[in-house]
């Protein structure tokens, strides 16, 4: 009987689900409602959600790829992927080692990573004001 315990044993088949892929379609469905009447931004961490391999294949399926795709490079790599649902994105986000962090769902008009902060811009105003001096100054 000891020998049967010593059997290697190989699952196989298809990656599991937890059968969330549809509610959070649904979920997508109503914010997109929200976005549209009111306005309201919805962001859904895939993350914090009890997801398998096939949940996510599922609703990577049923958003498809969009148009818009930006990487950015800000302590670590962020994708933000458009889905060919206008308004619905991919937000992922990577550590310095390159493994995944974080993984949202956004329903906006444009995710707040892509927004220029208020920070930024007066930088850019500065940055834009020193090289403008800098050519009246040659002229």
């Amino acid at each position: 009987m000891g020998e049967l315990y010593n059997i290697p044993i190989r699952l196989e088949g298809a990656p599991w689900s937890a059968g969330n892929a549809t509610s959070i379609l649904h979920e997508i469905r109503h914010a997109l409602l929200a976005l549209l009447e009111s306005g309201q931004e919805t962001t859904i961490d895939l993350h914090s959600l009890p997801m398998g391999p096939a949940d996510e294949t599922q609703l990577r399926d049923a958003l498809g790829q969009g148009e818009v795709e930006a990487q950015l490079d800000v302590l670590g790599k962020s994708v933000v992927r458009e889905t060919r649902i206008p308004g619905v994105w991919f937000v992922d986000h990577y550590n310095a080692d390159g493994h995944p962090v974080s993984r949202f769902i956004e329903i906006t008009r444009i995710p707040a990573i892509l927004k220029a902060q208020p920070e930024d811009i007066r930088e850019g105003i500065a940055r834009l004001t020193e090289q403008l001096v800098a050519v009246d100054d040659r002229h």
